[in-house]
């Protein structure tokens, strides 16, 4: 079986995987990060969003050996200790999430396109999120969210 390293939350870590486990299987089963939820097993919710060397990622779609010496980052590795990522802290603030499991991905891929544009419009988040699914919420207020973590916190 194949060995991967990785920096997941900016800690090395390395484990043995059968060839054909998924990256969010390494990282909900081997490293207990269970922040990452697995949704649909086919892409389509983006419960399972990642961080992978700076890029939003659907981990139910790559595999762990794909991500040897990658940097990734977890809805876990958001936070400063106690202290929430802006981007969290602004889901909090305007009720962004109902039952939460679509949250983490949502957070991370919103997080993601803020870092590449710090300004979208209500249009651009809605299209952005083409590829997170929720079935509680509507979207109105998590598109609120990513609109007020780009206004006040300039993520």
């Amino acid at each position: 079986m194949p060995n991967v390293s990785m920096t997941v939350n900016g800690q090395k870590v390395s484990g043995e995987v059968e060839a054909r486990t998924l990256l969010v299987q390494f990282l909900r089963e081997t490293l207990r990060l269970t922040g990452t939820h697995v949704g649909c097993d086919t892409s389509q919710c983006g419960a399972c969003v990642v961080h992978v060397n700076g890029n939003s990622a659907k981990s139910c779609t790559m595999l762990a050996v794909q991500a040897m010496n990658a940097e990734i980052i977890t809805i876990e590795g958001l936070a400063d200790g106690d202290t929430l990522h802006p981007m969290q802290e602004a889901f909090r603030n305007n009720h962004g999430l109902q039952c939460g499991f679509c949250t983490p991905g949502m957070v991370m891929s919103a997080v993601d396109l803020l870092n590449k544009n710090t300004s979208p419009s209500e249009t651009e988040i809605r299209e952005w999120l083409e590829g997170n699914i929720c079935r509680c919420t509507g979207y109105h207020n998590i598109v609120k969210s990513i609109k007020e973590a780009a206004k006040n916190t300039g993520v």
